[in-house]
């Protein structure tokens, strides 16, 4: 599988490049069930997410198991979050292959095959939804709708889709190249799911870039600073989800846990869960080296002060 960011060479033809990503894209095709989960299941003995992205281990009152749980919830989360936004990405790349239909048919051909592996992955995810879910206790919600989600995302201009999608799929590798897949105590299975996941990612990536490139050059300068302000817009809106999907998974954490806790304590909980959904939905995008140049170098200085003053509240927390 290939594991790298890998931007490519800026010099290179652009079908050049399309080219490579289709010849990957075939060499690493993988099936659900054939590749993937092959007749297992999730081990509940084991956490899910890693505590450098649950951040459980900062909640120093909790016994073991309790943890456990909670790094269970939180990954069965992360793994809708990715599916949700997966909805807006494949239909956007499918609008983007359209784009060239008539002039590079291997752009247009990795533009439909990013797509359809963006397709498969919500298939993925769905399945995994199915599978935690006649484990973990009843009452889990999913508080947005991923087509009212991708309905929304969509009506904002392509320049601020193609710089959201950019940044999720830069910490999707991020988030398992340095935290998922080195953690040999995690349920297999479920790092095997963000494995393959993240194989893709790293393609996915190249074309993001690619196509917001692209975008930007047919931009006018004010329609630009339109773009930078339904970014900003589009990371407000992610953030009201996670708030939301935050309360509906700490309320269901602590109504799951056999014991009562402290009104701190409670506090803490919702906190913590809060700023780990951050940290793992914009923060570690925004933060990450690649996507800071890619932003800094198609945005002006009075364009980035505006985005850092909307991400300041999310940060700090």
């Amino acid at each position: 599988m290939n594991a790298s960011v890998a931007a490519l060479d800026p010099g290179s033809n652009h079908s050049a490049r399309y080219a490579r990503l289709v010849s990957q894209s075939k060499k690493s095709d993988w099936q659900i069930d054939r590749d993937l989960i092959r007749d297992r299941s999730f081990d509940f003995s084991r956490k899910f997410l890693p505590d450098a992205l649950s951040q459980v281990d900062r909640l120093t009152f909790l016994a073991e198991d309790e943890a456990r749980l909670l790094s269970q919830i939180q990954g069965r989360t992360y793994a809708y979050v990715f599916g949700l936004v997966e909805r807006f990405i494949s239909a956007k790349m499918l609008d983007q292959g359209r784009a060239h239909a008539f002039d590079d048919q291997l752009a247009l051909e990795a533009l439909v095959r990013f797509s359809a592996e963006e397709i498969k992955h919500q298939e993925m995810f769905r399945r995994m939804e199915t599978m935690i879910g006649l484990q973990l206790p009843a009452g889990y919600r999913q508080t947005a709708d991923p087509n009212d989600v991708a309905r929304a995302v969509l009506a904002a201009s392509t320049w601020s889709v193609l710089a959201l999608t950019c940044h999720i799929e830069l910490f999707v590798q991020a988030h398992y190249a340095q935290s998922i897949g080195p953690r040999e105590e995690l349920c297999p299975l479920f790092k095997d799911v963000f494995k393959y996941h993240w194989s893709d990612e790293s393609r996915h990536v190249v074309l993001d870039e690619l196509e917001w490139r692209d975008e930007h050059a047919r931009l006018s300068p004010a329609e630009r600073d339109q773009a930078v302000n339904d970014l900003i817009a589009l990371v407000a809106a992610v953030d009201g989800i996670l708030q939301a999907q935050a309360r509906a998974d700490a309320d269901y954490f602590i109504r799951n846990v056999s014991r009562p806790f402290s009104a701190e304590e409670i506090t803490r909980i919702g906190a913590s869960v809060l700023g780990a959904y951050r940290w793992q939905y914009i923060i570690s995008g925004v933060q990450h080296p690649h996507f800071r140049r890619l932003l800094t170098s198609m945005t002006t200085a009075a364009q980035m002060s505006r985005i850092q003053a909307a991400l300041a509240p999310i940060i700090a927390g």
